[in-house]
């Protein structure tokens, strides 16, 4: 979605008055744990023992079983399926906190500020009640009459929230001016159009349907022609407006959202009575764009909620390591129009890391009227005996021409053989090359040659052609471009330091104290830390992060809270160090009180502090039996740099005893 950025300091205000235990608490039942700390299920994999914990005073959260951590904005962002965005728009409004947007940048659209856009969702939320109320009236019966005869009742029709707009001229705009609209807001809302004489309803004498955003909020309306008297398209949809751009917006997202990450699959079908049938039919994975083709916003928002993953980053297996995980099933009429949407689709599978499908009825129905005419078991059906994307591509391609004559046959070659070379899986694509053979009654060898240099050429061209890899969309106040992963994978704390390592599990608490709780410790034993305190190189890299920050010691003096210290730490953090320092932060520590976690901070320190006096002193030792005996001076300033350490160690213990 085209938007600007939120500003820094507002998104710092959200974080510090939300309240991260409350939040989850929607979701996860949670119990205290030890000091600041809560644990329950995560909500975010099957467990039967916690390993979900939070800690509300730093405002992080972390599961030990999964791995997934963060904030309290990331959280609203996964358990919701949100954007970054839309995340902390819901927890402004919950907690009251206003919003203001930053120029986005050449390219971008302007996102209006909280309160324009919150007037603009309350008006959008009065005309769906108004034209819910209005399909009950005697006017209604045209559009009453249309719901039955395609098999929707009045439950259908409550469960999404199908209304009716009047003939009146004004009949939406007095209702909306009672209210306290003004004209330039009702014009901005999309809800009226602009004459001569001023504004009237932009629908009038439709059904309409409230196109809603992955939260439920409203933000526009599609509208279906009823009368022979109206003129005008048989669909009309809200306009382009501050809060609603169709590009990125999926009728029946806010129902199936659920549904879709439960199941990994999501079926993309045409109209809104599609996605009726569909859901009542039991296929609750339905969605569909709204009066615009399928593109790459709506790619960006189902790999989000499917949990798709970066194609870049290589295909994900199936938990039972039989294919790739996750299903997209496109759903065409059997026309021209219909076919050449399919390919479109093609163009953008290369962007999923899901299998595609398409599933095209025979006859030509599209859901709605296959329910109709055979009943729900058809659609359920339709959908089962759906065929693979790149099949149904290949054959459309070939379809353009006579087979039985061998100019067509080499001209259907060279229309499917760039096909079959832009499949992603390079491991697909022989075999579908041999299938493409048998369709054309080829030599094999042909196929593929052609199919090969197809490829070579698809690769210089992407070569001469391949943009820059895109910046993050945001400012420091908002995170990579959704779907983005990293390279490198992430470190887990059980991959860098053994159970069994006792030094590794001293430097392990001795940074979770530091990030946990700083206020407890004591300046000069974090301020005599070297910089090169830590023999694990993965934890040594979260030291390296945290003396980056600069603030590590205003955070033990008290004059910066340890919520705050952990953000800034995070900020600067790589992508491959953060859910490494997320987890340590979420430690569960062995401390009863808070006094007993300050005594065990000394203590861990302190240790620390002589596990590194022992790492200099063993070096230096060797550095002496290396050094040769003539070299006078510089022996004896080995032997010197020994009596120092030797003297830091005697101090070092006078302090523990």
């Amino acid at each position: 979605m085209a938007q600007g950025l939120i500003r820094r300091a507002d998104v710092d205000s959200v974080r510090e008055r939300s309240r991260l235990d409350e939040v989850v608490s929607e979701h996860v039942t949670l119990r205290t744990a030890g000091i600041g700390s809560m644990k329950g299920l995560c909500p975010f994999h099957d467990e039967k023992t916690p390993s979900f914990n939070v800690r509300p005073q730093l405002g992080h959260w972390h599961c030990f079983g999964c791995g997934e951590g963060g904030d309290v904005i990331s959280f609203v962002q996964k358990i919701n399926h949100l954007s970054f965005v839309e995340a902390v728009e819901m927890l402004a409004a919950r907690y009251g906190v206003q919003l203001q947007y930053e120029d986005a940048g050449e390219g971008r659209g302007e996102r209006p500020d909280f309160g324009t856009r919150r007037r603009l969702l309350d008006a959008h939320a009065i005309a769906e009640e108004y034209y819910r109320e209005q399909l009950g009236t005697p006017a209604a019966e045209v559009g009453r009459r249309f719901l039955t005869e395609r098999g929707f009742d009045q439950d259908a029709a409550a469960h999404f929230g199908v209304g009716f707009a009047p003939e009146g001229w004004e009949s939406l705009t007095g209702v909306l001016r009672g209210r306290g609209f003004t004209e330039a807001e009702l014009t901005a809302s999309g809800l009226v159009s602009q004459g001569q004489r001023g504004v009237y309803d932009r629908f009038r004498g439709r059904l309409v349907w409230p196109i809603r955003d992955i939260t439920g909020n409203t933000i526009g309306f599609g509208a279906r022609k009823l009368l022979e008297s109206d003129k005008g398209p048989k669909y009309l949809n809200t306009p382009e407006t501050a809060i609603y751009h169709k590009s990125s917006v999926l009728y029946g997202l806010d129902i199936a959202r659920k549904e879709i990450s439960s199941q990994h699959r999501v079926v993309v079908v045409e109209g809104y009575t599609d996605v009726m049938a569909a859901h009542l039919a039991g296929v609750t994975t339905a969605v569909a764009s709204c009066g615009t083709a399928f593109g790459p916003e709506h790619v960006k928002i189902v790999r989000r909620v499917m949990g798709d993953s970066n194609p870049s980053a290589g295909l994900r297996l199936s938990t039972d390591g039989r294919g790739l995980a996750g299903e997209v099933i496109f759903t065409f009429d059997g026309d021209a129009a219909g076919q050449k949407a399919a390919l479109r689709a093609f163009e953008e599978d290369q962007r999923f890391v899901a299998q595609t499908y398409v599933a095209v009825e025979a006859s030509g129905m599209d859901p709605c009227d296959l329910r109709i005419q055979q009943g729900d078991q058809a659609v359920r059906e339709l959908i089962e005996t759906r065929r693979p994307l790149f099949e149904f591509a290949i054959r459309t391609a070939i379809s353009q021409v006579d087979l039985d004559t061998v100019e067509g046959q080499v001209t259907a070659l060279r229309m499917a053989a760039p096909v079959v070379a832009r499949i992603r899986d390079r491991a697909m694509r022989p075999e579908y090359a041999r299938r493409l053979s048998g369709w054309l009654g080829m030599d094999e060898g042909t196929v593929l040659r052609a199919v090969h240099d197809a490829a070579r050429s698809e690769g210089r061209s992407a070569q001469r052609t391949e943009p820059p890899r895109d910046s993050p969309e945001s400012s420091s106040a908002q995170p990579a471009a959704d779907g983005e992963a990293t390279a490198i994978p992430a470190a887990r704390l059980a991959d860098v330091v053994s159970p069994r390592d006792p030094v590794g599990q001293v430097e392990t608490q001795s940074l979770a104290v530091m990030l946990q709780a700083p206020q407890l410790l004591v300046t000069e034993q974090v301020g005599s830390l070297p910089d090169d305190a830590f023999h694990v190189p993965a934890l040594q890299g979260v030291w390296d992060v945290m003396l980056a920050a600069g603030t590590l010691l205003d955070a033990v003096e008290g004059q910066l809270h340890a919520a705050r210290y952990l953000e800034q730490v995070l900020e600067i953090a790589g992508e491959t160090v953060r859910p490494l320092i997320v987890e340590i932060a979420n430690l569960d520590l062995p401390a009863r009180d808070e006094e007993g976690l300050a005594k065990l901070a000394g203590s861990l320190l302190d240790r620390l502090s002589e596990l590194s006096i022992t790492r200099e002193y063993s070096v230096l030792k060797q550095r002496l039996q290396r050094t040769d005996p003539a070299d006078a001076e510089r022996h004896q300033e080995i032997m010197a740099r020994l009596a120092q350490v030797q003297g830091r160690r005697r101090a070092l213990r006078a302090l523990e005893d």
